[in-house]
């Protein structure tokens, strides 16, 4: 049902790195043709690394797949009047500069209006068009801290720690298409466009919309407690004999359940546990009473045993364990492509709706303007004409170099 959902919208990617790449290539996988609009040497993304493949940033295909490549010169006058151009078919622009920067190029969201009403216009910035902060550069690491996302993970009385994979950016991708389709809505019963000011510090906030009301309801600041979820117990990673799982069986009936499982039906009562709010208050006393028992079996079998019981629970599974998963193979969860340069690259897929990702990667990731003469021809410049910008420099059309095989 979402494969074909944005079919007819035209998207020009101006965006770079990964939050703005990311809400871009949502609307692709959704079914909008998306443009990316790059420099000369491309999308800054492109140089995240390692691991690359065949010189290709793995990181940065992650994000760019279901796009066509053009590299356009925007310092010269004939590269803006190519995006006016564009602009002028154009349903939704995405860009991911510092406040400013496309309206001093000429393609910002005033000039772009002028020329299509109906444009719906989404500025990702790491602290919004407006405000004290506007100027200040981030990213996802940065936007982490200052958030207060990294004050919450990790351990105690260790050094600060960030989640792994780019939380923020991503967070900002979702919010953004979301944002996006929104107001494409929006235009189409309306009949105009408009600025979204999409920013990645108030992304982080929401992304912490639990721990921050929690925050302001109590006074107390979180602990760094690793896999603990500080509002309910037991709800966090017990040791086994061989490595870990994850129990959620704080609801009073898993309560319940959970400990007529181990075998001590007399902590269903107990005053330190009766429940969940003295659960969480004396977590350390409830998490030594289940290890014990924990560490005699398997995370295999205590898995099969609390399944049994229906008490939720995961064993903690490698990357390895997650891609080889019965669920996701069933899920179809990824996805193969083959990059012009790359070669075959896996990756998941778009999850949502249905099982059906494969159905909505018609293009991998591009490289570098790989598409770039294709575009010009599509909006309507005859092969003359697209040499011409190709041959002075306007435009850099890919050259097969690096191609998939050889050496970059």
């Amino acid at each position: 049902m979402l494969t074909n959902a944005l079919q007819e919208t035209r998207v020009l990617d101006f965006a770079q790195v990964g939050a703005g790449p990311c809400t871009a290539m949502l609307l692709g996988d959704m079914g909008a043709e998306v443009i990316k609009i790059e420099s000369f040497g491309g999308d800054i993304g492109r140089k995240l690394g390692p691991p690359f493949q065949h010189g290709e940033s793995t990181t940065s295909m992650a994000l760019n797949r279901n796009k066509r490549s053009i590299a356009i010169d925007l310092k010269r006058r004939e590269g803006v009047a190519l995006v006016h151009r564009m602009a002028k078919t154009a349903d939704v622009v995405v860009e991911s500069f510092r406040p400013d920067v496309m309206d001093k190029l000429g393609v910002g969201f005033a000039a772009l209006a002028q020329i299509q009403p109906r444009i719906v216009y989404c500025a990702i910035s790491a602290y919004g068009q407006s405000g004290p902060w506007r100027d200040k550069p981030g990213v996802d690491g940065v936007l982490q801290a200052v958030s207060g996302l990294m004050s919450v993970v990790g351990l105690a009385g260790q050094a600060p720690c960030k989640v792994q994979i780019p939380a923020v950016d991503m967070t900002t991708g979702f919010l953004g298409a979301l944002a996006i389709v929104s107001a494409l809505h929006t235009r189409n019963r309306e009949g105009k466009g408009g600025l979204l000011d999409v920013s990645m510090y108030n992304c982080a906030l929401m992304f912490q919309s639990v721990g921050i009301t929690n925050f302001l309801s109590s006074g107390g600041f979180p602990a760094k407690t690793g896999s603990v979820a500080p509002y309910s117990a037991p709800n966090e990673a017990i040791p086994t004999q061989d490595g870990w799982i994850m129990i959620a069986a704080y609801h009073e009936d898993r309560w319940k359940a959970l400990c007529n499982l181990i075998g001590e039906p007399e902590l269903i009562n107990h005053p330190a546990f009766v429940d969940s709010p003295r659960r969480v208050a004396n977590r350390d006393q409830m998490v030594a009473h289940l290890a014990k028992t924990f560490r005699t079996k398997s995370t295999a079998a205590w898995q099969a045993l609390l399944e049994a019981s229906d008490i939720i629970a995961a064993s903690i599974a490698a990357y390895d364990t997650v891609v080889a998963s019965p669920q996701a193979e069933h899920n179809n969860a990824i996805v193969t492509m083959r990059n012009a340069i790359a070669g075959e690259v896996r990756m998941p897929g778009f999850l949502l709706g249905d099982r059906d990702s494969r159905a909505r990667v018609h293009r991998p990731p591009p490289v570098i303007g790989e598409h770039s003469k294709e575009i010009l021809l599509s909006f309507g410049y005859n092969h003359d004409e697209a040499d011409t910008l190709i041959a002075t420099g306007v435009v850099k059309q890919w050259d097969g170099a690096g191609a998939q095989g050889e050496e970059r």
